[in-house]
């Protein structure tokens, strides 16, 4: 069985996606952009700005799912230049101190709206 997570503390679905699913223990969060859900304001700034804006879209589904930053096991990073590598996990590593999760980060050639990072993970719990 499956439970569709929704929340006002991550940016609405801009398409036909749940912004979290919940099955057997995991959930799975849709890629989250640089959107502020509060005031629907597009992140513009830097890739620090960007990426913090995304972890905490990505936390809000985390939290309305019942999971935590630390559930999380796996995360898929997509940045629109990996030259952005470093300052996005200078971020990154702050919401994810201690046994972070396996993780991949991609260089693609666009993202949804032109935002230069995107982040999706799964996080478990028994």
């Amino acid at each position: 069985m499956k439970k569709i997570i929704k929340t006002e503390k991550a940016p609405k679905a801009i398409g036909p996606y749940s912004q979290g699913v919940v099955a057997s223990g995991f959930l799975f969060v849709s890629g989250q952009i640089p959107i502020n859900p509060s005031t629907g304001e597009q992140i513009r700034g830097t890739i620090t700005e960007q990426t913090r804006q995304v972890l905490e879209n990505l936390g809000g589904v985390l939290k309305a799912g019942g999971y935590d930053y630390k559930d999380v096991v796996k995360a898929s990073v997509f940045l629109k230049s990996m030259d952005s590598f470093k300052e996005m996990g200078e971020v990154y590593k702050e919401y994810f101190k201690t046994d972070p999760p396996a993780r991949e980060a991609i260089e693609v050639a666009g993202l949804p709206l032109g935002f230069d990072v995107e982040i999706s993970v799964i996080a478990y719990r028994e």
